[in-house]
């Protein structure tokens, strides 16, 4: 296939799996609405929590006025709620290894890992007007503020590439464990609870112990979501600190697409078909 036809055929899929998500329109509609309430209970912890002086020391001696943290909480668990599209299978690999229908796609010329990846854009692409729809909503639950300035803005630009990119990548890596597990159930919610707190959707790293900080910068989660939002909302400052943030982003994308290509070419081997 020549490049064109491969990014056509991506796009098909993409295409396919966001039309097949928009037809469960008001599952998005509930999951919404727990998003919701979700960033007002946060809301409510933090506000609870806070020093009466209206700010507090984070790593560093920085201090985080709580307009911040609010405004934090908001951008943070909206756009977690973006990038991990709900559901028992965190792709549709485990689905397509139950059905037997993974044989077709192993029978197709697109490889199957960025079948995947483009299966999933199409899930996270679906849940966008939701999102938008949601915001103004979650903004009074929580808050808001612009950019810390226009630098900031196009930090956060940039750094939502590689956010959106490791967001599918880890996806499609845990869903591979299915070859060998063949369900993924246990597996997904264990991954949906540890990267839904180690991407600092609930808690923003400059608030965790520093051992524990140090640890999740470690870590591919917090490129999906602290990274991107902290650097909008300005809690990190300079060109030096901020190309870091860039460049650890970065680095985990080629990481983990080497990762993914790694556990594909050892579950090829493994391959199960459960139905068909």
């Amino acid at each position: 296939m020549t490049p064109g036809q491969r990014l056509g055929a991506h796009l098909g899929i993409a295409r396919l799996h966001l039309r097949a998500r928009l037809a469960y329109r008001g599952d998005f509609l509930l999951r919404a609405l727990g998003l919701l309430l979700q960033i007002y209970l946060l809301a409510l912890v933090w506000r609870a929590v806070y020093p009466d002086s209206g700010s507090a020391a984070a790593h560093g001696g920085q201090q985080v006025a709580l307009a911040t943290q609010l405004a934090y909480v908001t951008y943070a668990s909206v756009q977690n709620w973006l990038l991990n599209p709900a559901g028992m299978d965190p792709t549709p690999i485990p689905q397509r290894v139950r059905e037997g229908s993974v044989a077709i796609d192993l029978a197709r010329p697109v490889a199957f890992p960025t079948q995947m990846l483009s299966a999933q854009a199409g899930a996270v692409l679906a849940g966008a007007p939701f999102a938008l729809l949601a915001l103004p909503f979650a903004v009074l639950a929580g808050g808001a503020q612009a950019p810390a300035s226009a630098g900031a803005a196009l930090a956060y630009l940039l750094s939502m590439v590689p956010a959106v990119l490791n967001a599918l990548l880890l996806a499609v890596v845990v869903s591979m464990v299915c070859f060998w597990t063949l369900e993924v159930v246990g597996v997904f919610i264990i991954f949906r609870v540890v990267g839904q707190f180690l991407s600092g959707a609930l808690v923003p790293l400059w608030f965790m112990p520093s051992w524990l900080a140090e640890l999740t910068r470690l870590l591919p989660f917090q490129t999906t979501t602290y990274t991107p939002v902290a650097l909008y909302l300005g809690q990190v400052e300079g060109a030096g600190p901020v190309l870091a943030a860039l460049a650890v982003s970065c680095g985990w994308t080629a990481a983990l697409w080497l990762l993914m290509r790694l556990v594909w070419s050892r579950a090829l081997h493994r391959v199960v078909v459960q139905g068909g």
